[in-house]
């Protein structure tokens, strides 16, 4: 049997695709596989709360708070310093840390992203631990990378991680803070075209980098059918046959959730029977700008929040992409992006961003259509010409549909993981 230790930065009832990447390996390896799986993370529940003390934190009332489907989850409290230059000094005190050669400017940048977690850390300096097989982490660029890497070096174990690497976004092209991933023993990548880019900026061999793309829990997407109609329970009643465009995701800039409700009212002007649904947690900017949509436009907008879901596969999320005749993230920040997976199970078509990894995971006018990122104008467009032609939108989806049905059960996923776990631990074997 396998010890296995994922740290990830967040884990459910924190959501996000690399939360729920995370997650289902996690539940597969621990039922499926008979691994002895543990997870290590921070007690945030919002990005927030992993470098500031007013973010929303899973309490340990929760009942998610130590164990998720019979997966055991160890929460640590982020540390949250007042001086910047704290957390450095202390963990400069560390003896183990030198040995990673890591410059100072990259470990304050990680820090300044959080989340910093010093009881975790002391736990594996001061305690004896299991003898993990295998350390798994991601999300770059959060401070929970140094924290894999320095239990790797204590436990002298193997560490993979999964970078989910935004290259689109400019939040993520520091190019100092880039070459920590030179220092795992394996990075997996969701697509062809972020493992191109991290060999080239890090000059990386071929056998330090993989590629596994996302997975999708397909048979999820058609369980509540007549048990629960998302339309018969938010649109008004004359409105029924009315469209539904939908968006799932953290709804901010990067994601193209602002720039759909810029979009809003152009495409009203050419189709204006049709609602328009934003799933996920919201941000100051837009909220802001729902505001100017809805004062501006007789919009029908259904906006739903973590707050009032029961998780990922809540009955109002899975019916909604189950009705839904559109799905649209136009987003510049997805290494792959698990909606349009999520979205091709119901069947539907969807749009994306031509930016990024979204051109390698969406085929256009195959499997959906691609649009400008932040350009209402050519999102607008796009929307109305699927709107307008059911035909494209059933072929769009049921190419979709086939592929992931195909490719992307998270089973699969698995499988190709357990390949790179035992071939990674294989090779230490050999070693000593």
């Amino acid at each position: 049997m396998k010890t296995i230790l994922y740290l990830p930065t967040r884990y459910f009832p924190a959501i996000s695709g690399a939360e729920l990447y995370i997650q289902r390996l996690a539940e597969i390896f621990k039922k499926d596989f008979k691994c002895d799986v543990d997870i290590f993370t921070s007690n945030a529940l919002d990005f927030k709360a992993l470098r500031d003390p007013k973010g929303k934190i899973v309490k340990e009332t929760n009942k998610y708070f130590s164990n998720v489907n019979n997966v055991d989850v160890y929460r640590f409290p982020v540390s949250y310093k007042e001086e910047p230059g704290e957390s450095l000094q202390e963990l400069k005190k560390i003896p183990i840390l030198e040995s990673l050669q890591i410059p100072d400017e990259i470990l304050s940048q990680l820090l300044k992203n959080g989340p910093y977690l010093k009881e975790m850390i002391d736990r594996f300096l001061n305690y004896k631990q299991k003898d993990y097989d295998i350390i798994h982490t991601t999300f770059f660029p959060y401070f929970n990378l140094i924290i894999a890497l320095l239990i790797g070096k204590i436990l002298k174990k193997p560490v993979i991680c999964t970078p989910f690497f935004h290259f689109s976004n400019p939040r993520y092209l520091n190019s100092n803070v880039i070459t920590i991933l030179r220092n795992f023993d394996m990075l997996i990548a969701c697509t062809s075209i972020e493992k191109d880019y991290l060999i080239n900026n890090l000059n990386l061999t071929e056998s330090k980098i993989t590629t596994i793309p996302m997975g999708v829990d397909f048979d999820k997407f058609t369980i509540l059918k007549g048990i629960f109609n998302f339309k018969d329970h938010y649109f008004m009643r004359k409105e029924r046959n009315y469209k539904l465009v939908l968006f799932c995701g953290y709804k901010n800039f990067e994601k193209g959730a602002i720039s759909i409700l810029k979009a809003i009212p152009l495409i009203l002007e050419k189709y204006p029977k049709v609602y328009f649904t934003f799933i996920g947690p919201s941000t100051t900017a837009f909220n802001r700008e729902i505001v100017k949509t809805k004062k501006n436009t007789k919009t029908r907008i259904i906006n739903l929040t973590p707050d009032n879901l029961t998780g990922y596969f809540d009955k109002n999320k899975i019916t909604a992409f189950m009705e839904s005749d559109i799905y649209l993230m136009p987003s510049r920040s997805d290494a792959y992006g698990i909606a349009f997976l999520e979205a091709w199970s119901a069947g539907k078509p969807v749009i994306g961003a031509k930016i990024g990894a979204t051109p390698e995971v969406i085929q256009d006018n195959i499997n959906g259509l691609l649009v400008e990122f932040d350009n209402p104008h050519n999102i607008a467009d796009q929307v109305v010409k699927l709107l307008r032609n059911k035909k494209l939108r059933k072929r769009l989806g049921e190419q979709g549909k086939a592929k992931v049905e195909t490719f992307h059960s998270w089973r699969n996923i698995a499988n190709m993981t357990k390949k790179v776990y035992d071939n990674l631990i294989n090779t230490r074997s050999d070693r000593n």
